[in-house]
């Protein structure tokens, strides 16, 4: 009894650090968004002074348009009718001309520049307010975890009777945690983060190039940016779907899956064919939550450390169970060396095990990897 009860205590001094833990990635993710807002709000102001700057530079463009216009007519005159000019009257006529075309066109060459400057900040400000808004849909989300771990989770020490078992899960939820806390912030990081930080560079960069060198170089280097632009919004929507796909509750299972796979196959250059049979429409939200991860996670897997030309995912519901086949004809890994490391692995093997289903891996080196899943349908889905 005494084992119990320090057991127990172990257990909820457990549960108090996972609280902690996600109380303090809810106050990061804050952090962020008041970063993100402040940005924003300096950007916006910026964006204001350029707005009236270009105004006030196309007035008086407009006014030394018309300047320069008399002052060409006029030296046109004195041009043509030279002998009635002095040499002082002739020159001054020039001089003047050349004057007001130099300042109109630094004029208008400051106003291309801003122009660009306004289209930027615009842009950014945009991709903020999208980053404002989901890190917002995030905190919501921590904050229902909040909820659930400081009220229904505390009840887990009267489910689990066995202290071994309360100890040993308490343990893996707070590793599971951890690892994809780390692997979130590795890939914002890595990411849309360094891409962001490149896209601005390089924007400054077509700005100088389009002053220093000719509108050609800078719209080769706006071509550039573009793509990184591209590049960065794919992270971003593949971390979302990381995260948790929304298109699974619109669309279901079967649209979302052919629809991620795509996204990988545009992106990695990987041939990704998805073969489904049977009636899907009907499945259990468990089930699809749980198959729709398992192939994310064997795809992921296979992308990342495979080097694969081709991956074949199959997808087979009946009345009694569903099953899923992925497979790559990748480089291959030995089992035995990688069947008590892989964090993913392991991942799915209790994801399987949770819906009473079986993972069965084979991989030969040099010769691909194929994981098959079969999980039994408690209900039917046709019911």
């Amino acid at each position: 009894m005494e084992m119990k009860k320090t057991d127990d205590k172990a257990l909820d001094k457990i549960i108090d650090e996972m609280v902690e833990t996600v109380k303090n990635s809810k106050d990061e993710i804050y952090q962020i968004t008041e970063e993100s807002r402040e940005e924003y709000s300096l950007l916006s102001e910026q964006l204001v002074v350029i707005k009236k700057e270009v105004e006030e530079l196309i007035s008086q463009s407009d006014i030394l348009e018309h300047k320069e216009k008399l002052s060409r007519n006029r030296l046109a005159t004195v041009s043509e009718n030279f002998d009635k000019y002095s040499e002082a009257e002739i020159r001054d006529a020039y001089e003047k001309t050349h004057e007001l075309q130099s300042e109109l066109k630094m004029k208008q060459e400051r106003e291309k520049s801003l122009r660009h400057r306004r289209d930027y900040i615009e842009r950014r400000l945009k991709v903020l307010q999208q980053m404002i808004e989901r890190a917002s849909g995030l905190v919501s989300k921590v904050s229902v975890v909040l909820n659930y771990l400081t009220e229904d989770f505390k009840k887990v020490s009267d489910i689990i009777q066995d202290a071994h078992q309360k100890q040993h899960f308490g343990l893996r939820i707070i590793e599971a945690q951890e690892e994809e806390r780390r692997k979130l912030s590795r890939e914002i990081h890595d990411g849309p983060a360094q891409m962001l930080a490149n896209i601005l560079l390089r924007s400054d960069l077509v700005d100088r190039t389009f002053r220093e060198r000719s509108p050609e170089e800078a719209i080769k280097e706006m071509k550039s940016v573009r793509s990184m632009v591209r590049s960065s919004l794919y992270e971003v929507r593949r971390i979302i779907y990381d995260l948790r796909p929304m298109a699974l509750d619109d669309l279901g299972l079967v649209p979302t899956i052919r629809k991620y796979l795509a996204n990988l196959e545009e992106y990695n250059q990987i041939d990704i064919p998805f073969i489904e049979k049977g009636k899907f429409h009907e499945l259990d939200s468990k089930y699809e939550v749980a198959l729709f991860r398992l192939i994310q996670e064997a795809v992921q897997n296979a992308i990342k450390h495979a080097k694969p030309k081709l991956i074949t995912v199959n997808l087979t519901i009946t009345k009694e169970f569903v099953s899923a086949r992925v497979k790559d004809d990748g480089i291959g890994f030995d089992q035995e060396i990688e069947k008590d490391k892989s964090f993913g692995l392991i991942g799915m093997r209790e994801r399987v095990e949770m819906l009473e289903g079986d993972l069965e891996i084979k991989s030969v080196i040099g010769d691909g990897t194929v994981i098959y899943i079969k999980i039994p349908l408690n209900e039917s889905p046709e019911s």
